[in-house]
């Protein structure tokens, strides 16, 4: 029953979330936002401007590099920036589901289409992965469920339904991790891997795959020593090392080989190209000029990043296109900006703080090995505070102070949202310990309960416990309200703001 109503709730917004775009990119005139914008070079087709209207706001912004690549592949040098994976999702759903419609449709306007079918499906798909791993790390199908039924109203709600790669990143980490929680690495490293091909912060699940076989080889150890005596024993811990660093090595060659060949692909476009640009066409020529978008042109000199001891496009582009680095973002005028991820920083400081102040002797440890042995043995106490929750907020709390000091840091909303569970558990845990409208029924229903708040009772609970407060938000308490008041919020505006081309998170 939870699957089936955190699915349901999770096809209303969807459906919700195009609708609305819909009628706020109809009702509100775009603004003329200095970005990246590519001419159109295709004759437009009968179903081109209903798709237009329908669903344009859902190319705005960086979802305009998305589609660009997916048509065009990779024209300009700060196209490297968005990496591979999502476009050819884009591309495979438009040349095969998407090919009857060619004669109505133009390739991007089949490619829009694709971007809303996509992510909505990728988003069920992330949806069910968190739930999934909820349960599997927490031990708490309340906790679970509510989590997951949060997080389909993420306050970057739009950045998963518009043509960006959020959706796609999340459903497969979240898959990854919970293949990882259940013991099964290869299959983890394949998710883990195929991530990386849609994001850079990929490369992050590394750390997941490095820490928890760890946490296992160290338990195993301890086992052992306790029962093996002599070669016996030596033998055992020589294996568990072995295996431990055969995983270690290729989980981490597995996971970074897709970055890696992206990089070497960037490399050789652009430091020992192979084309002239007279396959590109005139628009996007002049374009090039007009903004002094780099080419790559076999009779043009390199540029100068390729004479680096590692020439890494990615990084070029995030410094000289972007101005990505530490504290670059740290001006007076950036303000606004800082206010719009304060809610995001303020979950990820609150969810390492409730954590180290619960588990502070856990946290020195690392979360490697309980100080008791024995006390490992038994079953951790279920929710958001059990010892299995260590390196999601360790890797919650790497991703906030990096976002914080070296990204634009309005990006910290979408980039904690689709990379990581904690903002979500934490914001469940609150809930549950601050909500009295909220309470756990000892009886065998597992589900978070609403209290009765109609004169005549309630004898049916509602399975969907964030729908059931929204109504009574005044009478809730103020965690609830700035929680939910923030989901929501974010979850209008970013879809009024985005799809208008006005600057969002």
């Amino acid at each position: 029953m939870d699957y089936r109503a955190v699915l349901q709730f999770a096809t209303f917004t969807r459906a919700a979330s195009l609708l609305l775009q819909a009628v706020l990119n109809a009702a509100i005139p775009d603004h003329d936002a200095d970005a990246f914008r590519p001419p159109r070079t295709e004759e437009p087709l009968y179903l081109d401007s209903a798709v237009e209207w329908l669903l344009g706001g859902l190319g705005h912004w960086d979802a305009e590099h998305f589609l660009f690549i997916a048509e065009r592949g990779y024209v300009y040098e700060h196209n490297f920036a968005f990496f591979p994976l999502f476009p050819i999702v884009l591309r495979g759903l438009a040349d095969t589901l998407l090919r009857p419609l060619a004669g109505w449709l133009s390739v991007r306007g089949r490619l829009l289409v694709a971007a809303a079918l996509g992510n909505s499906t990728l988003f069920l798909l992330s949806v069910v992965a968190l739930h999934a791993l909820s349960r599997a790390v927490m031990q708490d199908r309340r906790l679970a469920l509510l989590s997951a039924l949060l997080y389909c109203i993420t306050p970057a709600n739009v950045f998963m339904t518009a043509g960006y790669s959020e959706s796609l990143f999340a459903a497969l980490t979240f898959g990854g991790l919970f293949l990882l929680e259940k013991g099964f690495i290869f299959r983890a490293c394949l998710a883990f891997s195929i991530a990386s091909a849609a994001r850079s912060n990929g490369l992050l699940n590394i750390g997941f795959l490095l820490y928890l076989p760890s946490v296992y080889a160290i338990s195993q150890i301890r086992f052992c020593r306790s029962l093996a005596k002599g070669r016996s024993k030596i033998l055992r811990y020589a294996w568990i090392v072995v295996r431990l660093l055969l995983t270690s090595v290729l989980g981490t060659a597995v996971v970074a080989l897709p970055f890696c060949a992206f990089q070497y692909y960037g490399y050789r476009t652009f430091c020992t190209p192979s084309a002239s640009l007279d396959r590109i066409p005139p628009a996007l020529f002049s374009l090039a000029e007009q903004k002094g978008y780099r080419m790559a042109d076999e009779n043009s000199p390199p540029p100068l990043w390729c004479m680096r001891p590692l020439p890494v496009i990615y990084s070029h582009i995030q410094d000289v296109y972007w101005n990505v680095g530490f504290l670059r973002f740290f001006e007076l005028r950036q303000i606004p900006n800082f206010l719009l991820a304060l809610p995001m920083a303020t979950l990820g400081v609150t969810a390492a703080y409730a954590y180290f102040q619960a588990n502070p002797e856990l946290c020195f440890r690392l979360g490697l090995w309980e100080a008791d042995f024995k006390k490992g043995l038994d079953k951790p106490v279920p929710g958001f505070l059990n010892p299995k929750v260590f390196v999601y907020v360790l890797h919650s709390t790497a991703l906030l102070v990096f976002g914080t000091l070296c990204m634009h840091v309005q990006v910290l909303t979408r980039f904690m949202a689709s990379s990581s569970p904690v903002p979500f558990w934490i914001s469940a845990h609150l809930l549950l310990l601050n909500e009295p409208l909220l309470h756990r029924r000892k009886t065998s229903t597992p589900n978070v309960q609403l209290k009765t708040l109609s004169k005549n009772g309630c004898k049916h609970p509602p399975q969907n416990p964030v729908l059931a407060l929204i109504p009574y938000i005044q009478m809730c308490s103020p965690t609830t309200q700035s929680i939910l008041g923030y989901f929501l919020s974010y979850w209008v505006l970013g879809l009024a703001m985005h799809c208008n081309a006005l600057p969002w998170t």
